[in-house]
């Protein structure tokens, strides 16, 4: 495992706790390891070393990351599985347009620095401009065991998004057939036959005059599934221009894929996966 968790037993600031609880990083180290956005609190990066600690706060600290043009936090890592927090803007895998700025590429170059005949093999994928959770095997006979069983073996498939105005109702769930037509773009049609099952729960957790944030889950995981359906309930998530958003305030698309918990094949034990939420996702929320 490659994150050390804690529960905050008294209040303090940040800094203080982790020096007293990290033995092995010195000052410069802990304040390294905040400036990257590897300390998250409930589950939120938090990069100030002032900030206030309250008694059961859960503190998570990424103690590894791969280095590149994008900082990675490797969120868990052993003999068969390797699961990261893709930032935003990165692609899962390789396209005709691009070859080498992907994570698969990052996390290849990291396990071949270990030994030279590592390979890797991508298990899901994520949206380019989708940050969160992405699971990559060590071996292609563990890919197949996840990807032949997925739908069995995923438990919960959680993502933090912003929409653009306000929701018609505060939870709900949409049921839609998704198709993509020759452009790339998905959409829902009413022919069974042509489209593919997509089913999205949705709660809001926060709203203002132009934004809403909401707790999303999946029930499946076809290709734009939450961006299409957000946008076809007229509230596109931020950022998101393919699918009408016309507001870009984070600069990025603000959906991110929180929570994985998923059954691992080998042994069938429960793991879970957490991708602390962008701390920019609550800015615009702030009184």
């Amino acid at each position: 495992m490659n994150t050390l968790n804690f529960i905050v037993d008294k209040d303090c600031t940040l800094l203080e706790y982790l020096l007293l609880n990290i033995s092995n990083k010195s000052k410069n180290n802990i304040k390294a390891l905040l400036s990257i956005g590897n300390v998250s609190v409930n589950n939120i990066v938090i990069i100030k070393h002032n900030y206030k600690l309250k008694k059961n706060d859960k503190v998570t600290v990424f103690t590894k990351y791969i280095k590149s043009d994008f900082s990675i936090n490797i969120i868990y890592e052993d003999k068969d599985i390797i699961v990261i927090d893709k930032p935003s803007k990165l692609l899962s895998i390789a396209t005709s347009k691009e070859k080498n700025l992907t994570a698969y590429k990052l996390v290849m170059e990291y396990l071949k620095k270990q030994n030279k005949n590592n390979k890797i093999f991508i298990i899901h994928r994520l949206d380019r401009d989708t940050s969160g959770v992405l699971m990559f095997a060590k071996r292609e006979k563990i890919k197949k065991l996840y990807q032949e069983n997925w739908n069995n073996l995923v438990k919960k498939r959680g993502y933090i998004g912003i929409v653009e105005g306000s929701l018609k109702n505060k939870e709900g769930t949409i049921k839609t057939f998704l198709k993509e037509n020759k452009d790339g773009k998905v959409f829902s049609t009413p022919n069974q036959k042509e489209g593919k099952l997509a089913i999205t729960e949705y709660k809001l957790l926060k709203q203002n005059k132009k934004f809403s944030l909401l707790k999303i889950d999946i029930k499946t995981g076809r290709k734009n599934q939450i961006r299409v359906h957000m946008s076809e309930q007229n509230n596109p998530i931020l950022g998101d221009k393919k699918y009408g958003s016309v507001h870009n305030d984070l600069k990025r698309m603000a959906l991110h894929a929180y929570i994985l918990i998923i059954q691992n094949p080998m042994n069938n034990k429960i793991m879970n996966f957490v991708a602390p939420i962008p701390n920019d996702f609550f800015t615009l929320f702030k009184k």
